[in-house]
């Protein structure tokens, strides 16, 4: 059982290692490369109460009311549940003593996620096969998730800093 305190050490390490994936996110923009339109994801996110799971493609879908919002949204409670399936695959006690190499491959472990769920249900395909770059566009969710499993690591680290 998870106390108060690791709860909330999860929490932060969702939150920090979204912010980590989102400055990288920001960063490539800057580069020109393309990424993540989180209103899509949202206006995916948005319609799944209504029974619709997948589109072809998304962006040709109705708008939902307030898309940008959910997607953000849906982007930092996805972080935070990944962040407690790290902790409940490795313990909480590697919170108070993290180690790269596990954030590293869980962050890996979760591009499983938009590769096979996401990406086909907003029209992409599995593995972005509908894409004109789906090579590119799999690498390039690889080292996102890469850099997400990075920022589990330096979040909890730290957060380790902190006395309990």
């Amino acid at each position: 059982m998870l106390s108060a305190h690791d709860i909330g050490t999860v929490f932060l390490i969702g939150v920090g290692a979204t912010v980590v994936m989102d400055a990288w996110l920001v960063l490539l923009g800057r580069l020109g490369v393309p990424t993540t339109n989180w209103g899509l994801v949202g206006r995916w996110v948005g319609h799944m109460p209504r029974g619709q799971f997948a589109h072809a493609p998304i962006a040709k879908a109705p708008a939902v009311r307030g898309e940008l919002a959910l997607g953000w949204m849906t982007h930092y409670v996805i972080g935070i549940a990944y962040a407690a399936g790290l902790i409940a695959w490795v313990g909480a006690e590697w919170a108070e003593q993290p180690t790269f190499v596990p954030a590293l491959a869980f962050g890996l472990l979760t591009v499983v996620a938009p590769l096979f769920v996401m990406q086909p249900a907003m029209g992409s395909g599995f593995l972005a096969l509908k894409t004109p770059a789906p090579l590119r566009n799999c690498l390039r969710s690889i080292a996102n998730h890469s850099v997400f499993g990075a920022g589990m690591y330096f979040a909890a680290v730290a957060i380790a800093q902190f006395p309990r």
